[in-house]
């Protein structure tokens, strides 16, 4: 296998494993299988674009000089505030299209983007940085970027349903756990003992990705004679 190959490999492998098995929980109501991909697409072309351009003004390539550019801190936040409305792009695509009408909808296309974003983000780092970087990272941020977008995928759908008035606080959230994965990530480049906090934070991640799971899950399963009758009332 060349470089280029396991590049490719393992940085859309995983990601498009958990993809899949995101996809085959949603048990009740699967989702267009173009709209999930397409999502996922968006979040590895368009949201990464989006988000390079701008940190790349808001850090080391802008005509103003940010503040505080070279701390650890600004540039946590910086990653953040840009990266999760990037992302959210993505999920918009499906919310406007009307693809979405629950927790497990938003948490499907909200997974799919983040996923979408870490994989063309590791690749990326492998270009500069070499396959074992992109190895470690491949089985790290797409848990980190699918919770954070997952958070705003969910109340993209809970908005759908006329359940919350605003997907504000599900921003917020994202930037905020973005932010502090971010700024300990860069603190353990000097201090290994960080790590732990890195250990910490993806269980904390899987343990949120979880909760959505049975909560749409569970909101499908009351759901279930809507769903059947939608469908004709065949199986």
């Amino acid at each position: 296998m060349d470089v280029l190959s396991a590049l490719v490999f393992f940085a859309y492998a995983p990601a498009l494993v958990i993809l899949w098995y995101f996809y085959h929980a949603d048990k009740f109501e699967p989702e267009p299988k173009k709209y999930v991909i397409g999502t996922f697409i968006l979040g590895g072309t368009l949201s990464v674009g989006i988000a390079y351009i701008l940190e790349m003004f808001l850090t080391i390539g802008g005509r103003v000089d940010p503040v505080l550019p070279t701390t650890a801190f600004y540039v946590a936040l910086v990653a953040g505030i840009v990266e999760e409305p990037a992302k959210a792009l993505a999920i918009r695509w499906p919310f406007k299209a009307g693809q979405m009408d629950g927790i497990m909808d938003g948490l499907v296309y909200g997974v799919a983007a983040g996923l979408g974003f870490a994989a063309t983000e590791n690749f990326l780092y492998g270009l500069g940085y070499g396959i074992p970087v992109t190895i470690v990272r491949g089985f790290l941020t797409p848990f980190a970027h699918a919770t954070w977008s997952a958070i705003i995928g969910v109340g993209y759908g809970m908005k759908a349903e006329g359940k919350v008035d605003s997907v504000g606080p599900f921003f917020l959230l994202a930037i905020i756990l973005h932010f502090v994965w971010d700024y300990y990530a860069f603190l353990s480049y000097n201090v290994a003992a960080y790590h732990i906090m890195l250990i910490l934070f993806i269980m904390i991640n899987l343990a949120i990705l979880r909760y959505f799971l049975l909560m749409g899950q569970a909101e499908d399963a009351s759901r279930v004679w809507y769903y059947w009758f939608r469908r004709g009332g065949y199986e």
